[in-house]
């Protein structure tokens, strides 16, 4: 794929992931799972999208266009870190465990790691924001519901892998 080709494509992919993001915060979530604060992470599927058929680098950039934009749209520079801490550690995840994809780990864990890891990256970030430890009592909760969430995209980006192997795109 040439230079542009995969300039346009990141650019594509960082339009979809900011309006998942911004779609996700219009879907009261809170109303059938009662944790504060719980999203889908669909935006996600985008980063893993990423790291499948682009590089860790182009990720990232999607990644960290998509959290500086949505902070700037519909959040704060709260919301700022929390989603950038959250996505850096959920980005790092995906990408060590897409390397032992097949023989230890499938997209379905995968996913479900790196939801945990997002969720892991809130918590730190809370920590340093608010000054204390206290919010290490959040975790289980997120954790507990970062497996069904993680599964969730996991089944999603494991649909687009079929795909897009099915097309010989990759």
């Amino acid at each position: 794929m040439s230079k542009s080709k995969r300039i346009a494509l990141c650019g594509v992919l960082t339009a979809l992931a900011l309006a998942l993001s911004l779609a996700e915060r219009m879907i009261p979530l809170e109303l059938l799972v009662p944790i504060p604060g719980i999203k889908l992470g669909l935006a996600n599927v985008v980063t893993m999208f990423a790291l499948l058929f682009l590089s860790a680098r182009e990720a990232f950039g999607i990644l960290f266009c998509r959290v500086t934009l949505a902070a700037l749209f519909a959040g704060s520079i709260t919301a700022f870190a929390f989603s950038l801490l959250g996505g850096l550690l959920a980005l790092m995840t995906t990408w060590l465990l897409l390397h032992r994809r097949g023989s230890w780990f499938s997209l379905y864990g995968i996913s479900a790691a790196s939801a945990a890891m997002h969720n892991v990256g809130q918590v730190l970030a809370g920590i340093v924001i608010m000054q204390s430890v206290n919010v290490i009592a959040y975790l289980p909760l997120l954790l507990v519901s970062a497996i069904p969430m993680g599964f969730l995209t996991g089944g999603i980006i494991t649909v687009l892998d079929k795909h897009m192997k099915h097309m010989r795109l990759v």
